[in-house]
């Protein structure tokens, strides 16, 4: 998959996208395709080294998710692959929704509403 990385910290001109395996879901996550990932201010901080949540670069930004379930891990319930979901999964731990697939716990998720968009959600 493809994904915005970052190797050090800095402006904006640090972020790079680049291949990166895909991620698999553990028990009790299922996998995102992201359709929109949110850029939020501890963004900013984390990828500048202001707040530094996820120690050393490198690492991939990003907590704010809308996508589609692609897969799920054991034991979830209450999703189905195909499934419009959103969300602001594991923060302040490292979520990685600057990036075509992201695996997250499935309780930190919830169905899109039909009237939004992903952008929206």
């Amino acid at each position: 998959m493809r994904a915005v990385i970052q190797n050090s910290v800095g402006g904006p001109d640090v972020l790079v996208i680049a291949d990166q395996p895909d991620p698999t879901p553990e028990t009790g996550e299922v996998l995102v395709r992201v359709k929109a990932a949110g850029i939020n201010p501890v963004d900013g901080a984390v990828r500048a080294g202001y707040y530094p949540l996820l120690g050393e670069p490198p690492y991939i930004l990003g907590w704010d998710i809308s996508g589609t379930v692609e897969a799920l891990g054991a034991g979830v319930t209450g999703f189905k692959i195909g499934d419009e979901v959103f969300g602001m999964p594991r923060f302040p731990k490292q979520a990685a929704a600057y990036a075509e697939l992201a695996a997250v716990p499935a309780d930190q998720i919830a169905l899109k509403p039909k009237s939004a968009d992903h952008l929206k959600a």
